[in-house]
């Protein structure tokens, strides 16, 4: 039996897509009749959950089933048409719907029949049935055990401070050289999150969504048990909640996203750049559209706030960043190969040191911009941008490089045993502002060690997302993030115990034994990829730092 491939059809048609389905068992050959049979029960069971929810009434429910029998009689009645083969028999031609497409036509038939039954209950208000296809609502909820070991021969944290008085990639470690750096901890967390999204008109959404975590980093949502809301005493301390998302997003034009608020992250890349659970402040628009039969382009572009002058005190800063890639889908299955080039530029960002201690000096104070530690992480550069005059004891750090880093990013997705596919990731950084000699005229030192380049390479075997009871994948990564490739505040907060300046492997994997639920499993081995206490002429100490990590994992998403 010859097999073509197929476009996937409009979810509009339904009740012809049911009709279709339930003529074909009686001319498809076993394979194809129990692939028929999964995707009529999945309309059948869809149809009547929707019956359920109220989202259409039982009698709309009857009379689209109606139609469809009526449909399926013609078709079945119809004469038959087609190829004859040299047994003289007629040839029937089943399409071949691989399971990466029928996932999407089931979810596209569920938003699209959730759209067209929709209907407002009266002019006053919004009614059941209008709520129930205006309202998505999300969430998940995630268990994990993790333990860290950290290497017995790691430098102490006295070595940060005594190495180096102007100079430091360990901002935390400087400031307390009681911190541990040899000894193990164990801890559990938790991360819970609640999404709601409505579509306020055809063309305008709304959307907010409520996670556990603090408000101290801008990359986790994890809440460590026995802390309590405030980081305190545990003792079954309840836990806070905080706003992750909150947005409103604009679809003028077809293949047209404008968005604006707390989004999530509307680029692609991977956690080399920006943490999992990073989102975003500003606004942002995007476009896709396709270009021919197999390729699509798209493009973002946004503008996100990072602070705003504070008279007397510091600089604006922010970052403009700009994206553009391919997609294409390739071959009778659902090969995909997605490209994409990115420019991150982050303004007023770099530590600017301070020239006196007297705040009615507007001019000289107002320049100041220290990279503060509610938001940074470990790796970057940083020198100490305090005033020289006497009697100033305190310390702030700044950033001794700017950073506008170019992102390439690709991922080859090959489905030649799907629904087991094989995923290819591959993603490279360089920040083009990273020089040794303004950072020498930014701080007034010679640093001579430090990189602006950062890597990642990461196999993947098994399906991409976990939906299905018996769904699996394994993975093999590596990485090396140079100490100022990026922003340490917004990169991965797990590896090397979170920020840049590290190197090392990553083994992972997920098993799902029910529908939306998975166990995973992870182990992080990093080094240090250059010295924490930075080389001046290539002088200073050697410092040595090496994290293995392991998480396990219980997953359950709605």
């Amino acid at each position: 039996m010859k097999r073509s491939p197929i476009a996937l059809p409009s979810a509009r048609l339904v009740a012809l897509l049911l009709a279709g389905l339930m003529a074909g068992p009686m001319t498809a050959q076993a394979q194809e009749r129990e692939d028929l049979e999964k995707m009529r029960a999945t309309l059948l069971s869809l149809i009547g959950t929707l019956v359920k929810n109220g989202v259409m009434s039982r009698s709309q429910a009857d009379a689209m089933m109606r139609d469809a029998q009526r449909a399926a009689d013609v078709q079945l009645a119809a004469p038959p048409s087609g190829e004859i083969g040299p047994d003289g028999k007629k040839i029937v031609r089943v399409p071949y719907v691989p399971e990466a497409i029928r996932s999407q036509m089931r979810e596209q038939i569920t938003a699209d029949v959730l759209a067209s039954t929709r209907g407002a209950a009266g002019s006053g208000g919004l009614g059941l049935t209008e709520a129930g296809g205006r309202l998505q609502i999300s969430g998940d909820v995630r268990l994990r055990a993790e333990a860290i070991r950290q290497g017995a021969d790691n430098s102490p944290a006295t070595t940060y401070r005594d190495g180096q008085r102007d100079l430091t990639r360990a901002a935390d470690l400087w400031a307390d050289p009681n911190i541990n750096t040899q000894q193990g901890l164990e801890r559990t967390r938790l991360r819970a999150r609640l999404g709601f999204k409505v579509a306020v008109t055809e063309t305008v959404a709304a959307g907010i969504t409520l996670s556990t975590g603090g408000v101290t980093g801008p990359t986790s949502t994890n809440q460590t048990m026995a802390t309590g809301s405030n980081q305190g005493p545990g003792f079954f301390n309840k836990y806070a909640l905080v706003v992750d998302k909150a947005y409103a997003e604009l679809n003028p034009l077809k293949g047209l996203r404008l968005s604006g608020g707390r989004m999530a992250n509307p680029f692609v890349g991977t956690d080399l750049v920006w943490a999992d659970d990073l989102n975003f402040e500003g606004f942002a628009a995007s476009f896709q559209t396709p270009v021919g039969n197999q390729w699509e382009g798209f493009a973002t572009a946004g503008w996100f706030p990072l602070a705003f002058q504070s008279p007397g005190q510091s600089g604006r800063r922010s970052l403009t960043a700009l994206q553009g890639g391919v997609n294409w889908q390739f071959g009778q299955r659902a090969n995909r190969l997605k490209l994409a080039v990115a420019l991150y530029n982050y303004a007023g960002i770099e530590g600017v040191k301070e020239t006196t201690l007297d705040k009615s000096r507007v001019p000289d104070y107002a320049v100041r911009s220290e990279y503060g530690a509610a938001y940074r992480q470990r790796g970057n550069t940083l020198f100490r941008i305090n005033s020289d005059l006497a009697g100033d004891e305190a310390t702030n750090w700044g950033l001794a490089s700017g950073f506008r880093e170019l992102d390439l990013t690709a991922s080859l997705d090959l489905a030649l045993f799907d629904p087991v596919h094989v995923v290819f990731t591959g993603d490279i950084v360089r920040n083009l502002a990273f020089s040794r000699d303004e950072v020498k005229r930014r701080t007034g030192l010679s640093v001579s060690d430090g990189s602006g380049v950062g890597y990642l390479a990461k196999v993947q075997l098994g399906m991409p997302v976990m939906r299905q009871a018996g769904d699996w994948n394994v993975s093999l990564g590596y990485r090396r993030l140079g100490s100022d490739a990026v922003l340490d505040a917004f990169t991965n907060s797990d590896f090397g115990r979170g920020g840049t300046n590290n190197k090392g492997f990553t083994l992972g994997g997920n098993w799902s034994f029910a529908k939306n639920a998975w166990l995973s499993a992870r182990w992080m081995s990093s080094n240090l990829a250059e010295s924490m206490v930075p080389l001046q002429n290539g002088v200073g100490p050697r410092t040595t730092f090496s994290v293995d990590t392991l998480q396990l994992e219980l997953n359950a998403r709605f």
